[in-house]
C-alpha cells in the first residue's frame, strides 16, 4: 500500500526513552528484506525487540521520521559521546511503503548535523552490497565507498559545527517539541 506523500508532511525530530514503543513498532513493521538491510542479516523479531529496547544504552542518538504522527523511519548514531573527535557508526531504516519520498535523505541530514554539532571527525555506514538505496543516499551525501565481501562501507567526514548545522538542529528540534505540545 503505497501512500502519496511528500516531505512537508513529514516530522523529523529526536527519540527518547518515551519513544521506546514507537521504535519497537517500528523495528516490526520492517519486512524481512527491510531487516535484513538495517540489520546487515537476518533478525526475528525477539531480537528486533531486544535491540529496539536497548537502543539508547550505548552513548546513541536517535532520530524519527513521524507521517501522521506515525514512526516510519529512524536514524541511529552510536557512541557519539565516548570520546571527542570520535568515530560513530550512523545505521537507517525507513518502512518499505514509505521509500522513496524523502524520508531516509531527511533522515541523513538531520544525522549529518547531529554528528558535525557534536565534533564527531568518522561516520561510519555499513550496508549490504545490494541495498542500492543505502548506497545511493551514501554517495548522494558525498560519502566514500569502500567495498568489502559482502558489504559496502560508507564513510563521511563532518567539518566542525557552522551556523548553518547548528540551526538545522535547533529549528528540527524546536518543531519537534511544538509537535509534541500540540499533540
Amino acid at each position: 500500500m503505497r501512500l502519496n506523500r511528500h516531505p512537508q508532511d513529514m516530522l523529523v525530530s529526536r527519540l527518547y526513552a518515551a519513544n521506546q514503543g514507537n521504535i519497537c513498532d517500528h523495528f516490526l513493521r520492517l519486512d524481512i528484506r527491510s531487516r535484513r538491510a538495517r540489520f546487515c542479516g537476518a533478525v526475528s523479531d525477539d531480537g528486533i525487540l531486544e535491540y529496539a529496547q536497548n537502543i539508547f544504552r550505548d552513548d546513541s542518538i536517535v532520530c524519527g521520521a513521524f507521517v501522521d504522527g506515525q514512526l516510519r523511519g529512524i536514524v541511529e548514531l552510536r557512541s557519539v559521546f565516548r570520546s571527542w573527535s570520535s568515530t560513530t557508526e550512523a545505521a537507517l531504516s525507513v518502512e518499505p511503503d514509505w521509500q522513496n519520498i524523502g524520508i531516509g535523505d531527511a533522515l541523513f541530514v538531520r544525522m549529518f548535523a547531529m554528528a558535525q554539532n557534536r565534533g564527531v571527525r568518522t561516520i561510519q555506514m555499513m550496508c549490504l552490497k545490494e541495498n542500492n538505496r543505502m548506497r545511493h543516499l551514501a554517495s548522494k551525501h558525498h560519502a566514500l565507498l569502500r567495498n568489502d565481501q559482502d558489504a559496502i562501507e560508507a564513510v563521511l567526514h563532518p567539518y566542525w559545527p557552522t551556523p548553518a548545522s547548528v540551526l538545522k538542529e535547533v529549528i528540527g528540534e524546536t518543531k519537534g517539541h511544538v509537535h509534541r505540545l500540540f499533540e
